[in-house]
């Protein structure tokens, strides 16, 4: 199968898999297989070949990029459970003042969601927002709105959250690291700040049932104590900080040519592997005790975690070698000389297939993965390479993934629940706070690759 028949045979490919994972509720890994060798097989790809592509991109990808996201939720696990998510926004709210609540919840929901998947990140911060909102006499909506996009803005854009790692990986950006966590440092900075501007605009208007009526149970202090003794600032930070810092000293260094043996052992250290392994061993330092409880069972918790990622991404990486195995990309090529095709328009594409797929079947991960694979065989077809340039093809679809959080999204009834907004005060706050972070996001990339590229 050629020409635009090929095309509409990828769109069903991508309706069955929205389909599927919306309405049917299969697993995105059996859906994305699924139509992976569907599509192999009616384009008229041999069959032998058909195995071979599942095969080499499940695995390729895999390759690349599965110890990374492995790595990372053993961190995000370990910050969780060892108290150090909690010290981390201790610190930042004594910086910010308790003066700003809501600016501190913004912000401690941005660094607690790098390594820490969003939905935890809301339960573990949940009765620190509460305790925090009656301390300061503020709406607890607006707590809530500032958290939740705080949390939300970096776990779509920044690695080594693993949608954006997957992402980079599927697009053959995964030696570029250093470079998607500057630009998606850079980039939340304003979808974390309309998050905030919302919850203060919005939020503080909205009045949850029994709030003035709850128990004094949300006392700040009360709460830090609870949980006994938490680690140090330094250590808690640790395993975020050190991996960023060698990955992007790593990236200086390719980027500035230095040779010699110092800057081999730093470009070593700075491959994300490696860098992402050291944030493990830092992360070691916060274990209360070292048992078979923490040894074992918290890793092995981040390794159950990291599970469903990888299937879901490795099947990505399928899907997409197969489509990549037709003759789609020079069909594109085709007629990709028009304005469209070219330069920044053509981040429309990655940003409007994520948004589709988000606001369809709810995951921002597998919106990332779905709408990565899907580009990628486009990306050199269309002269697009480089770190920068494939950076801002991430955030293009990392803000695609923000649009919208709603009721077919399990971090939408994490906000709603755990704030105790009914669901039309969540799609007032949660929805139309998402949409607003998606489309600045978005804003910015474009306006970036207008300036830099």
């Amino acid at each position: 199968m050629e020409g635009f028949g090929l095309v509409i045979l990828i769109v069903a490919g991508v309706i069955f898999i929205v389909y599927a994972t919306a309405k049917l509720k299969l697993h995105p890994f059996l859906s994305l297989l699924l139509a992976a060798f569907g599509i192999g097989i009616i384009a008229g790809i041999p069959l032998t070949e058909v195995v071979a592509a599942v095969n080499d991109g499940f695995g390729g990808l895999m390759g690349s990029i599965g110890l990374v996201i492995v790595f990372g939720t053993i961190i995000g696990v370990i910050l969780e459970k060892s108290g150090a998510a909690l010290r981390m926004a201790e610190v930042v709210l004594r910086v910010v003042g308790e003066k700003r609540p809501q600016m501190a919840m913004s912000l401690i929901g941005a660094i607690v969601s790098i390594p820490v998947f969003c939905d935890s990140g809301f339960v573990i911060l949940a009765s620190l927002k509460k305790a925090l909102a009656k301390k300061a006499k503020v709406a607890m909506a607006s707590m809530a709105v500032a958290l939740a996009t705080g949390l939300f803005a970096t776990h779509t854009l920044v690695p080594p959250t693993p949608g954006p790692i997957a992402a980079a990986g599927n697009i053959g950006a995964e030696n570029y690291l250093g470079t998607i966590i500057l630009i998606g440092l850079v980039i939340s900075i304003p979808a974390v700040l309309v998050g905030y501007i919302w919850a203060m605009k919005v939020g503080t208007k909205i009045k949850i049932d029994g709030e003035d009526t709850e128990e004094n149970s949300y006392d700040y202090d009360a709460i830090l104590k609870a949980f006994g003794e938490m680690p140090s600032t330094v250590k808690s930070f640790a395993p975020i900080v050190v991996p960023i810092l060698l990955i992007a000293f790593s990236s200086v260094i390719s980027f500035a040519g230095w040779t010699g043996v110092f800057f081999d052992i730093f470009t070593f250290l700075g491959s994300p592997v490696v860098a992402l392994l050291v944030g493990v061993l830092f992360a070691g330092l916060l274990l209360p005790k070292y048992d078979e409880e923490t040894l074992s069972g918290w890793i092995g918790i981040g390794i159950k975690e990291a599970a469903p990622i990888l299937l879901i991404t490795g099947a990505g990486g399928a899907f997409g070698r197969v489509i990549s195995t037709t003759s789609i990309a020079d069909y594109i090529q085709s007629f990709g000389e028009g304005a469209f095709f070219t330069g920044a328009m053509f981040l429309f594409i990655p940003f409007l297939i994520a948004a589709a797929l988000k606001s369809a079947q709810g995951s921002s991960t597998a919106a990332l993965v779905i709408t990565s694979t899907l580009v990628a065989p486009l990306l050199v077809e269309l002269g697009i390479d480089g770190a920068l340039p494939l950076a801002l093809v991430v955030m293009a679809i990392g803000s695609g993934a923000m649009i919208v959080s709603h009721v077919n999204d399990s971090y939408f009834w994490v906000v709603k629940e755990f704030s105790g907004m009914s669901v039309t005060q969540a799609y007032k706050a949660q929805t139309a706070a998402t949409l607003l972070q998606g489309i600045v996001a978005f804003a910015v990339t474009f306006l970036l690759w207008l300036v830099f590229v």
